[in-house]
């Protein structure tokens, strides 16, 4: 049996996962991000320890997704925003106690393995997982292994500059394609929209105040004939199209998995996604070749967990 973690910055989730991605068990508790390293530490250790309370043998391994850059090779976090982990190698003293590999990976690789082995893209070899939430996370899988570069920091898909000398975004450039193609994107998209269309649904639905605008409220107001939430998906569409069809030009992957929060509109952007992707990408000159599918997640928050724990 392997143990999957998905350390996150408000709970910490683990599980035991079979060789086929199967979770057989389950927990979770909350992070204590405040509470230092040490905290994150022991609740790393709680989780293994409620897994294996009644388990009879070992774990083959215990893998763990950080939200950030970590060097496996040595079980050190490099980089994370949001926990106090900085310089720590989270992995010698889990090591100790199980006496086990404890292999570390992003969470967003982890996930993209995960979808991989066990969800939308089960059987491909080459994948590419775009997560759209907050912001827009990736991962990438060749030949059934993550491709995460050699210091460990590839598929950071969403700071690909789409717009040159466009929109600022978190990492110091501008025009990065996670200020577009992520659900924050989205918003901004949208209200900017708003502000031209005073009777647009999307004010009553955000009861006048654009801080309250959101993906579900745009998705709704577009659902329902909005003329302005009806631009504004259009737009978002050609913004997330354009980066995928750059992914698609560099690498010809055979599944494009896309999950986070926006891809419970799946029924309203695949369609026009589709279309854009197929007009655009240079493989359009070969279709008699097999092309690059475009897929939903399935796995939901486990594509982490399933991944961690089948990381190696």
């Amino acid at each position: 049996m392997y143990i999957g973690i998905d350390l996150g910055g408000t709970n910490i989730a683990a599980a035991i996962v079979d060789e086929d991605g199967v979770i057989t068990k389950r927990t979770s508790i909350p992070a204590d991000a405040k509470g230092g390293s040490g905290a994150i530490m022991s609740g790393l250790m709680q989780v293994c320890e409620l897994l294996l309370e009644s388990a009879a043998i070992k774990p083959h391994s215990i893998g763990i997704g950080v939200p950030g850059l970590v060097d496996d090779s040595k079980g050190e976090v490099l980089f994370t925003p949001n926990l106090p982990l900085l310089g720590v190698n989270i992995a010698d003293e889990i090591r100790k106690k199980y006496d086990c590999p404890v292999n570390l990976g992003n969470d967003a690789n982890c996930a993209a393995l995960g979808e991989t082995i066990a969800g939308g893209a089960k059987g491909a070899k080459d994948v590419v997982l775009i997560t759209l939430g907050t912001g827009l996370g990736g991962g990438v899988v060749l030949g059934g292994r993550l491709h995460t570069g050699f210091s460990g920091a590839a598929g950071e898909l969403g700071h690909m500059v789409i717009a040159l000398g466009g929109r600022q975004c978190g990492c110091g450039r501008r025009g990065c394609w996670e200020t577009y193609a992520s659900a924050t994107g989205l918003v901004r998209t949208a209200v900017e929209h708003m502000e031209k269309q005073k009777e647009s649904l999307l004010w009553e639905l955000c009861g006048g105040s654009v801080e309250k605008v959101d993906g579900v409220s745009i998705f709704r107001a577009f659902r329902d004939g909005d003329d302005a939430a009806n631009l504004a998906v259009q737009r978002y569409v050609e913004h997330l199209a354009a980066g995928i069809v750059n992914v698609i030009n560099i690498l010809e992957p055979e599944t494009i998995c896309i999950g986070g929060g926006i891809s419970n509109a799946w029924d309203c952007i695949k369609a026009p996604l589709q279309a854009i992707v197929d007009s655009e990408k240079f493989t359009r000159f070969s279709a008699k070749s097999p092309q690059t599918e475009l897929t939903k997640a399935k796995l939901g928050n486990d594509a982490g967990i399933i991944g961690a724990a089948l990381v190696t």
